[in-house]
């Protein structure tokens, strides 16, 4: 029996690259007899707005997705994301960052070739070697990988197999990533990996451009020591010219689709 989810971050509308992933999922847990869930990632609580979630809801109603309740909103979690950061600083998996985004430009830019993770380009550990404060600052919070006492990591995904990286292979690709950001509290790798086991996720269906950060996921279930659900990433929906769509794609928004008089099957179709 598989336990899923899926969860959108409601600043824009679901596009037809929601729809299929959301779709994937939902059948999944539905083949196997078990457990589809929604959660709401609204820890940006600037971007993040009523009427978005209102409308994600209602479209995915409309494509005939049940799931069950309550739904759970990332904003009710603040709490525990804080004692869990507190938790992580104490046994020194973090470290403070106060650089800019300009700073780390130019601290990367004498490299020959800029390197990229995740996250963008992979931070230079700037402010790695900083000496600590018992207390856990009010910075940015970012992930030291050098104190992992692990050097082999391996998850199971559904469309490539057992993928296995190293500590090293981590520190090179990845880097420091932040876990926590001034202006939000919590990052969407820490929020999501916390979610999943809260929810006993079992399998993860999502992008495949979220393959290199399951990579930092895996990192942290095996810090918090939490389970590690069985992934599937799957292919990105594109447009007609290669491109994979964003939000800001209101014309392939699943809204303007149905305004527009598709139906559901016609939607679904497109999708396959």
């Amino acid at each position: 029996m598989k336990i899923e989810r899926f969860a959108p971050s409601p600043t824009g509308l679901l596009h037809l690259g929601h729809a299929y992933s959301a779709l994937l999922a939902y059948n999944s847990a539905i083949r196997s007899g078990g457990k589809f869930f929604i959660r709401i990632e609204d820890i940006d609580q600037i971007r993040c707005k009523k009427l978005f979630i209102e409308q994600i809801l209602d479209d995915l109603k409309w494509l005939g997705i049940n799931h069950e309740k309550p739904i759970l909103k990332q904003s009710s979690r603040f709490k525990f994301y804080k004692k869990t950061l507190q938790s992580l600083w104490d046994n020194n998996y973090l470290f403070g960052c106060d650089c800019t985004r300009k700073d780390i430009n130019i601290a990367s830019a004498p490299n020959e070739k800029t390197l990229y993770g995740p996250d963008g380009i992979i931070y230079p550990n700037t402010c790695l070697n900083k000496i600590r404060s018992k207390k856990m600052p009010s910075t940015a919070l970012r992930l030291n990988l050098n104190s992992l006492d692990k050097n082999n990591f391996s998850f199971f995904d559904k469309k490539y197999g057992k993928i296995s990286f190293t500590k090293e292979e981590a520190i090179e690709n990845i880097g420091s990533v932040i876990l926590a950001r001034k202006d939000i509290g919590i990052s969407y790798h820490l929020s999501v990996v916390l979610d999943d086991a809260f929810q006993g996720i079992t399998n993860v269906t999502r992008g495949e451009d979220l393959l290199e950060a399951t990579k930092i996921h895996v990192i942290l279930q095996y810090i918090l020591n939490l389970p590690t659900p069985v992934y599937h990433h799957h292919k990105l929906i594109r447009d007609e010219f290669g491109k994979r769509l964003a939000k800001r794609d209101d014309a392939r928004s699943i809204k303007n689709y149905r305004e527009s008089g598709y139906s559901r099957e016609k939607i679904i179709k497109m999708l396959n």
